[in-house]
């Protein structure tokens, strides 16, 4: 394992849109491996492969229960509002209220290449909707209120 690099705002690369991951082979285990200790490294409760330079569909979270991997997702569904700060490894130092949605259902597969659906809500909502975003190209900044 080792901890890679996290790229700051700024960085044209957190502004593309992502590949989707076609195989899942040791390379990218590897590479989810370091993208867990790096999130845990900087603290953060998420992290998406083009914050580490990697334009694949792939994003881990970890809310306290644990890490969870996301390959290829797809948002499946979404209701409700929250509002509530969030920050980014990408955007150190700032922190700022963007409104969500407090409900969101995915389909996604995991490290063992099993598909799995999720459905979370507050937290696990805002954490999955802001790596997700990530994945397109988005910050959380862009989706300040002006």
């Amino acid at each position: 394992m080792a901890l890679r690099n996290i790229r700051k705002i700024g960085d044209t690369v957190l502004r593309q849109e992502c590949r989707k991951v076609e195989k899942i082979d040791n390379r990218l285990l590897t590479l989810i491996e370091d993208m867990i200790d790096t999130m845990y490294d900087a603290d953060g409760v998420g992290l998406a492969a083009p914050q580490v330079g990697i334009l694949k569909r792939l994003f881990v979270i970890d809310i306290g229960d644990g890490p969870l991997v996301f390959i290829n997702p797809e948002i499946l569904e979404t209701s409700g509002s929250q509002t509530g700060e969030e920050g980014c490894l990408s955007v150190p130092g700032r922190y700022e209220e963007v409104t969500r949605a407090n409900y969101v259902k995915a389909r996604a597969l995991n490290e063992k290449g099993e598909e799995f659906e999720i459905e979370g809500e507050e937290l696990l909502a805002r954490a999955i909707l802001h790596e997700y975003d990530h994945l397109d190209g988005t910050l959380f900044v862009d989706k300040l209120e002006k």
